[in-house]
């Protein structure tokens, strides 16, 4: 009976980690955009983790078609392109991460954060490989993103983020405010009524509980921003589940990811 059990386990296991990636919708409502403006519509993944055997580029190329499929108007990449695990069968170069994300269609762009494990691999092979993919790193600094003001912090998790100036970047910039953030450990530092923050990091937990919770989700916060849509003093912050791994190639409970948030005028 345990080794039935364990079987059962191990194949659901599996199909967590390697099935298509689970689609979360939210629509939020913005004084932010004129009355009458169309929507737009973020796709928001994180924590791509390329590395062996679970998230080759020919995975994340079949990802992107999925994420085309959605028609964002943006994509917003919040971190970690790479996996640095131990555990990894095969470490991939710099272009060999990137190049599946150039074939990603949106027509304001796409727009990326820096995470710990960019750093720790190579961030400098990476954003050059981002350029040529056309992809925007924003890393303390801000973008007018069509209708939207884009901040994208460097990463918490290893100390490089600077707040109080990807804000000060974002004075001038006009529309619905967005920051995006490896982790959503900067979220109670944004001023009140600021806006959003898009965040991944935490991979739900990646080994999750079936009744919902994990027993650890990388955050200074516990589980406070550890997964899905919070809201806190007028801002709200999307921590998604990310796409693969870290630490060990396995997920369970905790499915990989894509974010699809619709902003819409007040009153639309």
């Amino acid at each position: 009976m345990a080794a039935i059990l364990l079987a059962g386990i191990t194949a659901l296991a599996w199909r967590h980690t390697m099935g298509d990636p689970v689609v979360r919708r939210t629509v939020i409502a913005t004084a932010d955009l004129p009355a009458g403006s169309p929507p737009v519509r973020i796709a928001l993944i994180s924590d791509i983790h390329v590395a062996g055997p679970d998230m080759p580029p020919e995975r994340l190329e079949r990802i992107v078609t999925q994420i085309n499929a959605l028609r964002p108007d943006v994509v917003m990449i919040a971190g970690d392109f790479v996996s640095h695990k131990r555990t990894a069968t095969h470490i991939y170069r710099p272009d060999e991460i990137i190049a599946p994300l150039a074939g990603l269609e949106a027509r304001l762009g796409v727009v990326a954060a820096p995470g710990n494990h960019d750093h720790w691999y190579n961030l400098p092979g990476l954003a050059a490989e981002l350029r040529k993919a056309g992809i925007t790193l924003l890393s303390n600094e801000a973008k007018q993103v069509g209708p939207l003001a884009v901040g994208g912090l460097d990463d918490a998790y290893t100390g490089r983020d600077d707040v109080p100036a990807t804000l000060s970047a974002m004075r001038g910039l006009s529309g619905p405010r967005i920051i995006l953030s490896h982790s959503p450990d900067p979220f109670p530092a944004l001023p009140p009524d600021f806006g959003l923050m898009l965040a991944g990091h935490t991979h739900c937990g990646q080994i999750a509980y079936p009744w919902g919770g994990a027993p650890a989700h990388m955050s200074d916060y516990g589980d406070r921003y550890g997964c899905g849509m919070v809201d806190e003093r007028g801002n709200t912050v999307v921590t998604g589940a990310g796409l693969g791994t870290s630490l060990i190639w396995i997920r369970l409970f905790a499915r990989p990811e894509i974010w699809i948030l619709e902003l819409r005028a007040k009153g639309a």
